[in-house]
């Protein structure tokens, strides 16, 4: 299994950024995939989940800012990132079930979100 994440970077808050997740070694279209992050001093947060079939969940603190999508054509997880706060600065996973527990064992080595005011 290979998970490979991109697109991170630094933006003022109110801005947007779209992560990438290339995926390998599996049946990416027959997981569900999830986002995960860290931010700096602190443990994994889940933040959203996307099945085989295409429904998703957030955490609570990103619903209706960010969006979770895949396409599986392209073994390649996506997560829009809108109206980024300060509080979203962390490394960004993405994470293959199962989840050991919240420790997600299998993901990539992450993209950093740094959002200033």
């Amino acid at each position: 299994v290979q998970l490979v994440e991109s697109g991170g970077g630094s933006v003022q808050a109110g801005g947007s950024l779209r992560l990438s997740c290339a995926a390998s070694g599996f049946t990416f279209s027959a997981w569900a995939m999830t986002w995960v992050r860290q931010a700096p001093g602190k443990g994994l947060e889940w933040v959203s989940t996307i099945r085989s079939d295409g429904t998703t969940d957030y955490t609570d603190s990103v619903k209706g800012r960010f969006t979770i999508s895949r396409d599986n054509a392209k073994n390649t997880l996506y997560l829009q990132l809108n109206s980024l706060q300060t509080e979203d600065t962390a490394m960004y996973y993405c994470a293959k079930y199962p989840s050991a527990g919240g420790s997600w064992p299998t993901r990539g080595q992450g993209t950093q979100v740094t959002v200033s005011s």
